[in-house]
């Protein structure tokens, strides 16, 4: 079956994308409800979390993405997979990922990835940017102590702006990282490498 055709940038503060979701319950989606989960944050085609769930059968994973074309394609292809511990949701994160998330047991969110979010160059468009104060607040909330946050991105101004505002956050301790902690790469992540230019990463603990 061809890729499904889709605009790149969707703007999410357009009226159709404020819309709130149902909240994920992990004992309907997942095949064992009580693996640890990891939260991929604008998870596009899907195809770096299809490549995890494979690799690492012992976590579950939950991509989260705005273009709802691209959720329903990776949902189908992780079924014809018959992978049990990956699901992918059409959701607003910037706005509505409190809500996606309130259902999901405290013990189990111990990883959450934010990979080359769009960085939205246009001053006027900096609103519309996935990682503000509010999604930071709610990871806080809902990580298991001991559970990180990895950041990565190309754009150097953008990965100032995350960690600007990741580090106030009296919740989280950043700790070194230079590379990434996964086996496996997202596809920007290798075209960029591939181009031998830098990638900004960071990642944080919760408290």
């Amino acid at each position: 079956m061809p890729r499904v055709r889709i605009h790149q940038h969707v703007n999410p503060l357009a009226p159709y994308y404020r819309q709130a979701p149902e909240p994920i319950r992990v004992e309907e989606v997942f095949a064992n409800p009580d693996l640890p989960l990891h939260l991929d944050l604008g998870s596009a085609r899907g195809r770096f979390l299809l490549r995890m769930a494979k690799h690492e059968p012992a976590w579950n994973f939950l991509g989260v993405e705005i273009r709802e074309p691209l959720v329903d394609e990776a949902n189908r292809i992780a079924a014809e997979e018959g992978l049990g511990n990956l699901r992918y949701a059409f959701c607003n994160a910037m706005l509505w990922l409190e809500k996606l998330i309130e259902d999901i047991p405290g013990e189990q969110l111990q990883m959450v990835t934010i990979q080359f979010p769009d960085p939205w160059f246009k001053k006027k468009h900096a609103k519309r940017r996935m990682v503000n104060r509010e999604l930071v607040k709610c990871l806080a909330d809902r990580l298991k102590p001991g559970g990180r946050i990895f950041v990565q991105t190309d754009i150097e101004f953008l990965a100032g702006e995350m960690l600007d505002i990741l580090r106030p956050e009296d919740r989280l301790a950043e700790i070194e990282c230079q590379h990434s902690p996964f086996a496996v790469k997202t596809e920007r992540e290798m075209a960029v490498e591939q181009k031998i230019l830098p990638v900004y990463r960071a990642m944080f603990e919760r408290l």
